[in-house]
């Protein structure tokens, strides 16, 4: 464990924080994929049920959203929510409680999210805010479906405003993104069938090749972005993967192309699918295949409204203090569900320091990656205090 952040030292007793350190292991120990977090979601009601939050509903499968009352029950309700799903990833961080399930890694920090709902709620239950605040523990983050179930289930049709955060190893400990606009980009993904006619290797001319027709495919695709795209616009095109084949001397009658589009402002994202859609048609049939693409829209981009933001901050430099909130100060072209809350209330998504001191940043998504445990604390208090601070708020507009 870090040492303690100074400022915080009042919000969490040595046993508070010896617990949800002991929760975030435990999570962090026992990960679990989208739409399997069934121990996940039995730990953590456990873990609302021990701090007195008894209001308790299970939602889309593996969800759970909790009801803190606030101080006002007819005042204006706020939403925090945590993500608790993992990724399909072997660890390799070596730490004592790393992952003892194979193949499985929180290596994306959604232990820390969970954990840091969980603090939350037992900040919110000791000292409300002004109006009910709803905690939110969210499935299926990493596949961006678990936003969408959430809202489907009707369980936050009378929240105002949400607000949410990520851990960053970027920041250290003590810092806070919380700004207003564009944070992360919409993230759709695509299949290209490439269908051509086979044939034998060494004949290739009685055929028609898919492989040799999706390598020009792949080669024009990185086009959109170079030549067809305002250059100021961030946008990405990626092919992950490329299936087709059997043997070296086959020329197979199909090849699969798989990827990710990823845009911030929504006439580019539409450009993306109209551009990619023209190209892998034109190609294969310059070549005499044909190609059958397939976009996928996932979640939209992620747009901070301007007024939480500000009750963000605000929120932010009550609890750690005038220099904390910092600004993002890149293009994160991440994609990330919560913007499918966004689209629906205002908010406000954090980025949430998570580098110890002398630490090296490290990503996301990495077989070694993990976040401070001290960054559990921070974000526990700063979005309890963005609930508080935009509840009052919201009660007097």
């Amino acid at each position: 464990m870090t040492e303690p952040v100074h400022s915080l030292s009042p919000v969490f007793s040595p046993d508070q924080m010896a617990w949800l350190i002991d929760l975030r292991r435990a999570l962090h120990r026992h990960p679990e994929l989208s739409w399997k977090e069934e121990r996940t979601a039995e730990r953590l009601e456990a873990a609302l049920r021990r701090n007195g939050i008894t209001e308790i509903h299970r939602v889309a499968g593996t969800g759970i959203v909790a009801r803190v009352p606030g101080s006002d029950r007819d005042a204006p309700v706020t939403a925090i929510r945590g993500d608790i799903d993992a990724l399909p990833i072997q660890e390799a961080t070596g730490l004592p409680y790393a992952s003892e399930v194979p193949g499985v890694m929180h290596a994306c920090g959604h232990d820390v999210h969970a954990t840091w709902a969980i603090g939350a709620a037992m900040l919110l239950a000791k000292h409300p805010a002004r109006g009910d605040v709803l905690i939110v523990l969210q499935p299926a983050e990493e596949v961006g479906s678990g936003a969408t179930a959430v809202l489907a289930s009707g369980a936050l049709e009378d929240v105002a405003a949400i607000f949410g955060g990520h851990v960053d190893r970027r920041f250290p400990v003590g810092q806070v993104v919380a700004q207003s606009g564009p944070l992360a980009a919409s993230a759709d993904s695509f299949s290209i069938d490439v269908v051509g006619k086979g044939a034998h290797g060494a004949r290739p001319h009685e055929g028609i090749d898919p492989i040799v027709v999706a390598a020009s495919i792949v080669n024009a695709l990185q086009t959109i972005v170079a030549r067809r795209l305002d250059p100021g616009a961030p946008a990405i095109v990626t092919v992950g993967s490329i299936h087709g084949g059997t043997a070296p001397n086959v020329i197979p009658e199909l090849v699969v192309l798989t990827g990710t589009l990823r845009a911030m402002l929504p006439d580019v994202r539409a450009a993306l699918h109209d551009e990619l859609t023209a190209i892998a048609t034109a190609i294969a049939s310059a070549h005499g295949a044909s190609a059958r693409v397939t976009i996928e829209q996932g979640p939209p981009p992620v747009v901070n409204s301007e007024r939480e933001s500000v009750w963000a901050r605000t929120a932010a430099e009550r609890v750690l203090g005038v220099g904390s909130v910092v600004p993002f100060g890149l293009t994160n072209m991440g994609g990330e569900d919560f913007a499918c809350y966004l689209q629906r209330f205002g908010g406000c998504f954090l980025r949430i320091g998570a580098r110890e001191a002398g630490g090296e940043p490290a990503p996301a998504h990495s077989p070694g990656f993990v976040a401070a445990e001290e960054s559990i604390f921070v974000g526990a208090a700063v979005l309890a205090e963005c609930a508080r601070e935009a509840s009052e708020s919201l009660a007097t507009l």
